[in-house]
């Protein structure tokens, strides 16, 4: 509820691209969920080694990273018309038409970035940028003619990060994790090369990576990824 008593409906908005800006094209996007969930679960997890070595009783677990928070929904598809509260995205009440426009929001490839859509789920200032990592559906109530009237689903949601913003929020620089670095005026490859792999000489493997015809002149604004690289290779 907002604070003048009017009911906040959860609201799932697709995306084509990871760094959500371009909307899809689907109507309605945003869509709404017809009955908001009684609760939300999220799940936090910390990858960690445990390996453990021959004869020994205990290990000391080592950090690995830390895995995409998931966010767990649990709502209703209702075609009873018994739910108060209940909202329908577009004129077509019927469950399979609702179900159709949720699958083509969030689990259907969209055949422009041949993938399904990016998502950023919000219920009130509560905002999830995320995909759909798993969905459940229980049907569990039937018209005569087997058409359903009722679908209990569950959503997973995983949350997702562009590579470029991860980078930048996490700042790590180890030569072995991936960087993007804005070109300013007068930066020069050979020393951004050697400012994060300790040695210029990697300068060609960098530039094979961006795809640079040449590595002697970048023109400034530019982003370049400087990713892990194979020191064996020549």
């Amino acid at each position: 509820m907002e604070e003048s008593g009017q009911l906040v409906k959860v609201l799932i908005h697709a995306f084509e691209d990871e760094g959500f800006q371009t909307r899809s094209n689907i109507d309605p996007n945003p869509i709404s969920l017809p009955v908001n969930p009684e609760n939300f679960s999220q799940n936090f997890k910390v990858a960690l080694n445990q390996q453990q070595g021959q004869g020994n009783q205990g290990t000391n677990p080592d950090y690995k990273g830390t895995k995409p928070e998931e966010l767990k929904l649990e709502f209703t598809f209702d075609g009873t018309q018994t739910i108060e509260g209940y909202k329908y995205n577009g004129d077509d009440r019927s469950v399979k038409a609702q179900l159709d426009l949720f699958m083509k929001a969030v689990y259907n490839m969209n055949g422009e970035i041949h993938r399904p859509h990016f998502l950023c789920v919000q219920w009130g200032k509560f905002i999830f940028p995320c995909i759909l990592s798993n969905l459940d559906l229980n049907y569990t109530l039937f018209k005569p003619n087997g058409d359903p009237l009722r679908i209990k689903a569950s959503a997973t949601f995983l949350n997702y990060v562009a590579q470029k913003e991860r980078v930048a929020r996490e700042r790590k620089r180890s030569p072995d994790l991936t960087h993007v670095k804005q070109v300013k005026a007068g930066d020069r490859l050979d020393l951004m090369t050697n400012k994060i792999y300790k040695d210029p000489k990697y300068v060609t493997q960098v530039a094979r990576a961006n795809r640079l015809t040449s590595f002697r002149k970048i023109n400034p604004g530019v982003e370049l990824v400087f990713p892990p690289l194979d020191k064996t290779a020549e």
